[in-house]
């Protein structure tokens, strides 16, 4: 007998190979949640510091948290205003998303929790992303690539640390939406969209692009239609009925559009009147490195699927129209809308490459994105200091005066406070921001932080800020009881 007949392995049967290739796909999917699982945790652990440091402001943590709190104790997403009086908060932004959060906040209830779901949310995109890879660039490695490729898309990091936003969760709302048509499963895709125009007014337009993207490239006209209709209706809907009902007038973010017109219908006159005011917004320098920017990272993938890409132009026209320098910065959550469709174009674009060159190229990719989020992905400390944020680094001693400064003040009780100590008092009913003072039986003030509310973002006014203080030293209504490191407190006399 030979050798080769001793040592000769029976071939694989059937149900073996069939085994074999279950561990290579368990293989990939333990990657997958591997990666969402340490970028979760990395980017909460990052979070909870920039809270536990005061990094975590009132604007806009603290709006959030006061929304939910009042919902889980009755009064439905109710916040205190700019001039300290309680209003609904769809009078401002349509995002009833977040009363979804409650159970959430019934459970664990700190503003981390919200924070968490954020960032959990947006690690979860990456499911749909590895599936839509797996399928179109044809292997289980494909679908890594892409599942890693976004989680290593930079801007995707500095929105989910930006915490909280609701317009953020439409990132992995949208990636599942784009699934489930891919899948044709129009149940499943109905809720994400419902879901995904949840999270703001404005998501409806990017629906009603995606409706029409599913429409042509699927040949599903009429559901396609039908889509964007249904985007449509819910915009119209939000901005002509619920925030004028819940505000008593139109948004107040037209403000951000004033350089052309302002409100929906006079930017469509401006669009006939002066057409050239569009192009001077949209094409400054500003306008032009954050569309670079926004490339950069994914090597222009997602023109190889231009159709796809398109859906992200609503919101990435919003953004440069906007007067607001941050709206068009990568790093702040008005990237909601634009981030899932470059993502999935990439993946459908390169599946349309030659199967041979699809995974050295998608590797490629990926390697530069890799990149990118080393040199300009956040890092701890680094969001502090960016011009999306409210608040700067602390020094020790301040943070350790504003800490003991929030302990003395009393569960429930009405507040008013500046804005980098906000998020950390927000969860009572009457919250509101030095200088106003509201119905506030309890005042915080940290006379180092300039900020004041303003519309339409909060300014720097240290002057104010010194008259509050003087005025409330003043009064005999009021009682100092802290004084340290320019941390104060004063109590209501009677309190």
């Amino acid at each position: 007998m030979t050798l080769e007949a001793v040592v000769r392995v029976p071939a694989p049967t059937g149900r073996f190979r069939r085994t074999l290739a279950a561990a290579q796909v368990h293989r990939w999917s333990l990657v997958v949640w591997g990666a969402m699982s340490a970028w979760s945790a990395a980017l909460f652990i990052m979070a909870r510091a920039d809270y536990e440091n005061f990094r975590l402001a009132r604007y806009d943590l603290g709006n959030m948290v006061q929304a939910v709190w009042n919902t889980a104790h009755g009064h439905f997403l109710q916040s205190t205003d700019l001039t300290g009086e309680q209003t609904v908060r769809l009078g401002n932004h349509v995002d009833p998303i977040l009363a979804l959060l409650t159970p959430l906040w019934l459970v664990a209830p700190s503003p981390l929790t919200l924070a968490a779901a954020q960032i959990v949310g947006c690690a979860l995109g990456a499911l749909p992303v590895f599936w839509l890879g797996r399928r179109h660039l044809g292997s289980e490695l494909g679908g890594a690539m892409a599942a890693l490729l976004y989680l290593a898309y930079p801007w995707l990091a500095w929105t989910a640390l930006d915490a909280m936003h609701p317009a953020t969760l439409a990132i992995p709302l949208f990636l599942f939406a784009i699934w489930f048509l891919d899948e044709d499963r129009p149940w499943a895709f109905a809720l994400c969209a419902a879901l995904a125009l949840a999270t703001n007014e404005l998501a409806g337009l990017t629906l009603a692009a995606l409706g029409l993207w599913y429409g042509f490239s699927y040949r599903r006209a009429r559901r396609g239609a039908l889509i964007a209709f249904a985007g449509i209706a819910w915009t119209l809907l939000a901005l002509a009925l619920i925030i004028p009902q819940f505000r008593g007038g139109p948004s107040p973010y037209y403000a951000h559009y004033e350089a052309v017109g302002g409100s929906p219908e006079n930017m469509v006159r401006t669009a006939f009147t002066d057409p050239g005011a569009y192009s001077s917004a949209l094409s400054t320098s500003h306008n032009l490195a954050y569309v670079f920017l926004l490339a950069a990272p994914l090597s222009g993938a997602f023109l190889l699927a231009p159709g796809l890409a398109a859906v992200a132009l609503p919101r990435l026209l919003e953004n440069g129209l906007s007067d607001r320098p941050t709206s068009a910065d990568p790093r702040a959550h008005y990237v909601d809308a634009i981030l899932p469709f470059l993502v999935a174009a990439a993946i459908f674009g390169l599946a349309r490459l030659p199967e041979r060159r699809r995974l050295a190229l998608a590797f490629l990719v990926l390697a530069v994105s890799v990149s990118w989020f080393v040199a300009a992905g956040p890092r701890p400390g680094a969001f502090a200091k960016s011009p999306i944020h409210y608040t700067n680094l602390l020094p020790t001693t301040r943070v350790s005066a504003l800490r003991a400064a929030v302990a003395l003040v009393p569960d429930g009780v009405p507040v008013s406070s500046s804005n980098d100590v906000g998020a950390h008092l927000a969860a009572r009913r009457y919250a509101a921001t030095v200088p106003v003072v509201g119905r506030a039986r309890w005042i915080v003030v940290d006379t180092r932080d300039p900020a004041v509310p303003a519309f339409p973002v909060s300014r720097s006014d240290p002057a104010r800020i010194r008259r509050f203080v003087a005025e409330v030293e003043s009064d005999s209504r009021w009682q100092k009881v802290f004084d340290r490191d320019g941390v104060l407190v004063f109590r209501r006399t009677g309190e």
